[in-house]
C-alpha cells in the first residue's frame, strides 16, 4: 500500500503545494527563455518549461488518487506567493542572473530536496511508479544543475557578484524555510520533521551561497 489510510489527505496536501511550486517554475522559466539570448539557452529552458508542467500533471493525478474530496484544500503559504513577486520583478527588470538564483539554484534545490525525501520514503513502501518518479527527480537536478551552472559562469567572467548574490540567497533561504515550517502540521501528521525539510534545501546550494 503506497500510503496508510490516514496519511492520504495530508500527503495530497502536500502534492498540492508541490503543484503550484511547478506551475511557478513553469511560467518562470517560459519568460526566462524569451529573455534568453543564445539559443543553447533557449531551448534548454523551453524544454524546462514544457517538463514542468508535466511534472505539475503528474502531481495533480496523484492528488486525484490520492484525496479527490480535497482538489481545492491549499496550504496557504504566503512566503510562496512572496517568492512569486520577487521572481516577477526580477522579470520584469530582465535580470535573468538573479531570476537564475531564484528559480533554478533555490527553488530548485527546495524542489530536490523535497523529492529526495519522497522518494526515500516511497521507496519503503515499495511504491509504483518507480522508473516515472527517478524521471522527475532527475529533471529535477537537471535543472538545478543548470542554474549553477549559469551562475557560477558568470561568477568567473566577473559578469555578477559574488557577495550580491549570497546576499540575496538568504533572502530566497528565508522564504523557502517559511514555506515548509508553515506546513510543519502537515508533515508531523506523516512523521516528518518540517525543520529537517527546511533544512535540505542548504545540501544542495552551491559553496558560494553561504561562504
Amino acid at each position: 500500500m503506497l500510503v496508510r489510510p490516514d496519511e492520504k489527505v495530508p500527503m495530497a496536501r502536500l502534492l498540492t503545494f508541490l503543484e503550484h511550486g511547478e506551475r511557478m517554475a513553469h511560467d518562470c522559466a517560459k519568460a526566462q527563455a524569451a529573455l534568453a539570448e543564445d539559443s543553447g539557452t533557449r531551448h534548454f529552458l523551453l524544454s524546462q518549461a514544457k517538463q514542468e508542467a508535466m511534472h505539475a500533471r503528474v502531481f495533480q493525478g496523484a492528488i486525484v488518487w490520492l484525496a479527490p474530496k480535497h482538489l481545492c484544500d491549499v496550504p496557504f503559504l504566503p512566503a510562496l506567493e512572496a517568492y512569486r513577486r520577487i521572481i516577477d520583478d526580477a522579470l520584469a527588470r530582465r535580470d535573468l542572473m538573479e531570476t537564475f538564483l531564484a528559480e533554478q539554484v533555490v527553488l530548485e534545490g527546495l524542489g530536490e530536496a523535497i523529492l529526495t525525501r519522497i522518494e526515500q520514503g516511497l521507496v519503503k513502501r515499495a511504491a509504483p511508479f518507480g522508473p516515472l518518479r527517478r524521471i522527475l527527480l532527475k529533471q529535477e537536478e537537471a535543472h538545478h544543475g543548470f542554474g549553477r551552472r549559469q551562475i557560477g559562469g558568470a561568477i568567473k567572467l566577473g559578469k555578477t557578484d559574488e557577495e550580491d548574490l549570497r546576499q540575496r540567497t538568504q533572502q530566497y533561504l528565508g522564504l523557502t524555510d517559511a514555506m515548509v515550517l508553515a506546513l510543519g502540521d502537515l508533515l508531523d501528521s506523516i512523521d516528518e520533521d518540517a525543520t529537517a525539510w527546511a533544512h535540505d534545501v542548504r545540501t544542495f546550494l552551491p559553496v558560494w551561497c553561504s561562504a
